[in-house]
């Protein structure tokens, strides 16, 4: 990459146009007069071989015949031609590319290898591309409009990526309704070349951009993506909303963009993990970028609700859980305060009810009342327009409180219609947001305060083991790819973990019903028998498991029944036997997992086991390696947590054993990578101090190796 990272893209001293086009309503002709009318102030070069002039500029017949250093160029012709125009571009010396031409990846194989092609030339050359397939790039500051989209966008300090061209579009005609500016504005295409990594590191170092909104639909190169969100995530704050969660969703993605989407728990693991805060729907995209991008990040979670309505209060105390959010308690000496300020029939506590017939004076002593209040971290001021209320006047004071106290953030709901239009106006233009309803404040109040926390919170190291036996593990692995399989048998899945450190009963293969006793008879009953199939990785719903065996006679029946059963279901799959196990006293029922995500790498998993946990769906995640605090929050934000730290007099279950396999699990992943799927259900807990026990263990290899 050049020195000064991607900034030539954006501040280009000269761009290309090629493919402009003398044509009103061509995509060429729009590229150039968005250049011409955004007030850009370098040379403006359009390039078509079958004009002289347009729009006022000379036109040449190819980049190669522009005498000047060309810094940019934005490509507008067809895609068959984007390569030999691409070479042009690169023995000219273009530093970069824009590709607004559609139909490659996105059109099937042949547009695949087209793109391949183009990306090909473009980096021998040296050259970096934006798209194909994109809408364009634009920089309010510079000014650059070098897209197709229908209007510039008002100056701001929102830095916004989008992998989808048409949602640009759209945000910027709804962003300038709303009043809302950008700094930057990328539409990323199918991202042949630069993708979201990339603009999220240049937006973190463009000083005129405060917070980064991003929404995509998968993302590229993802232990990249992690390594420099968590860096850029300390120093601003990243918002994004993923199209693609559902499984129908991931598929539109799929044939939006021509590229896998992976397992939205992965994403929502990686961008925790990460310190980016994720929206869960396009209004609380734009409702967080306001309040990152206009308030100062809090000390904590304490709020402070004044209102002049009751109904409203409540609604935004009860939100207040759900994001995170603490109603502070108010000190002795600003309730004294309060008390002497307001009217008998107000409420001091908070939330602080200034009751209908208040004026802007009293919004002004509850509001000062409550931001003096160390308890105090931010303030959310909710009005609701009466005969007595003075919407705009208390708009002034609010706007005058924010100067007043610049290190706690101020959110407004000014709720109704013409009544507020001025005061949301005051608000507006004083970087106070204002939103329609006390839900969405307390929302975006919860995002300043979600962002706060992770930048309270030093991430820790990943955990590593020495007690572990990597050649054990290697071991049985060879052996099974050896053999042809992918899927590990019980024994050899429990010898895995044992190797990790993670206990478990003792586990035996037996090939003959004889063998099966003797095991038995080794181990001590009582003993559970299992079918070992790698075709066969849900035993019980066959009817190949046998609980509580306990003599030579139960085993031996058994063994016969499970036989006759598998062979009587599922008379394809190959046996190698009977899996002997000592049976265990019951635990709670935990499951501890992984699966190998195709962005991402390994998602471990955490919850509530046995045979519910398809139905409750009770489960955290997060990427391997893991640190302590990683496990620790795998297991404490889970419903099961509080099953484990004890209910209606149980004795608390040993947490600390749970936490240090779960641990493992991520530290064996991350040493072999060619394990895709691990699943240990149930593990069972015991109380405090007496371990866990990994009962049911499977494990699935990649078929492709590592």
């Amino acid at each position: 990459m050049p020195p000064g990272g991607l900034e030539f893209l954006f501040k280009p001293s000269s761009v290309a146009v090629i493919g402009a086009s003398r044509r009103p309503g061509k995509v060429g002709h729009e590229v150039l007069r968005n250049l011409l009318a955004c007030g850009y102030g370098g040379r403006l070069l359009p390039v078509n071989p079958n004009a002289d002039e347009i729009l006022g500029l000379k036109c040449h017949p190819s980049i190669l015949h522009v005498r000047e250093d060309v810094d940019l160029a934005v490509v507008v012709v067809p895609a068959p031609l984007t390569p030999k125009v691409a070479e042009e571009c690169g023995e000219k010396g273009v530093k970069g590319l824009v590709v607004i031409s559609a139909g490659f990846k996105e059109t099937g194989k042949d547009g695949a290898a087209l793109e391949r092609e183009l990306l090909s030339v473009s980096r021998r050359h040296g050259m970096r591309m934006v798209g194909p397939n994109c809408l364009g790039i634009i920089d309010t500051f510079t000014p650059l409009n070098a897209s197709f989209a229908a209007r510039m966008p008002l100056r701001g300090r929102i830095g916004f990526i989008s992998q989808s061209g048409a949602f640009c579009t759209s945000v910027l005609d709804w962003s300038a309704k709303e009043g809302i500016g950008f700094s930057r504005f990328v539409s990323l295409g199918n991202k042949a070349d630069l993708n979201e990594t990339d603009f999220i590191g240049t937006l973190v170092e463009d000083e005129n951009t405060l917070v980064v909104l991003t929404y995509v639909e998968s993302i590229d190169e993802g232990s990249r993506f992690l390594k420099v969100a968590r860096e850029a995530t300390r120093r601003k704050p990243i918002v994004i909303l993923k199209g693609g969660r559902s499984p129908d969703g991931a598929r539109a993605v799929s044939s939006h963009t021509g590229t896998l989407a992976g397992y939205f728990a992965a994403y929502k693991a990686a961008f925790e993990q990460s310190g980016i805060i994720v929206a869960n729907s396009v209004e609380e995209f734009f409702d967080l970028a306001l309040a990152l991008s206009t308030q100062p990040i809090p000390r904590g979670r304490g709020v402070a609700i004044v209102t002049n309505a009751g109904g409203p209060g409540i609604v935004a105390t009860d939100a207040c859980g759900s994001h995170g959010l603490e109603i502070a308690g108010l000190s002795a000496s600003t309730l004294a305060r309060l008390r002497e300020s307001l009217p008998p029939i107000a409420s001091a506590y908070n939330p602080i009810d200034v009751v209908g017939d208040a004026r802007a004076d009293r919004y002004r002593l509850a509001c000062e009342a409550a931001l003096s209040d160390e308890n105090v971290d931010g303030l959310i001021v909710l009005l609701s327009p009466q005969a007595m209320t003075e919407p705009e006047e208390t708009a002034r004071c609010l706007a005058d409180l924010k100067r007043r106290h610049p290190e706690k953030p101020i959110l407004a709901s000014f709720m109704g219609g013409e009544r507020i239009e001025g005061a949301v106006e005051i608000l507006k233009k004083n970087g106070i947001p204002n939103f329609p309803f006390p839900e969405r404040a307390v929302a975006a109040m919860g995002g300043l305060t979600e962002y706060s926390a992770y930048l309270q919170t030093e991430r820790g190291q990943p955990v590593t083991f020495w007690d572990i036996d990597r050649i054990a593990v290697r071991r049985v692995l060879d052996r099974v790819q050896k053999d042809g399989r992918i899927v590990l048998l019980a024994h050899e899945a429990t010898a895995v973990v044992r190797a990790y450190g993670i206990h478990a009963p003792p586990t035996e293969l037996a090939t003959s019903v004889d063998d099966a006793v003797r095991v038995a008879e080794s181990m001590g009953y009582p003993v559970v028998l299992k079918v070992a199939s790698p075709h066969i990785l849900h035993k019980t719903d066959l009817g190949g498991v046998a609980l509580n065996l306990k003599s030579s006679d139960d085993v031996r029946r058994a063994f016969g029944d499970i036989m006759a059963r598998t062979s009587r279901y599922m008379p394809k799959a190959i046996v190698y036997g009977i899996t002997v196990q000592k049976q265990v006293p019951v635990g709670k029922e935990l499951i501890v997992g992984t699966s190998r995500d195709v962005q991402f790498g390994h998602l471990v998993t955490f919850g509530l086991g046995g045979i519910y946990v398809d139905f409750l769906r009770d489960v955290s995640y997060r990427l391997a390696p893991l640190s302590l605090d990683d496990a620790r929050g795998m297991v404490s934000e889970t419903k099961a947590y509080a099953m484990l730290k004890g209910i209606r007099g149980e004795r608390p279950s040993d947490i600390p054993s749970v936490i240090n396999v779960v641990l493992r699990i991520g530290h064996l992943v991350t040493d072999f990578p060619e394990i895709v799927e691990i699943d240990i259900n149930p593990l069972f807990v015991y109380e405090e101090g007496k371990g866990c026990l990994a009962l049911d263990v499977k494990m699935v290899l990649s078929s492709e190796g590592s």
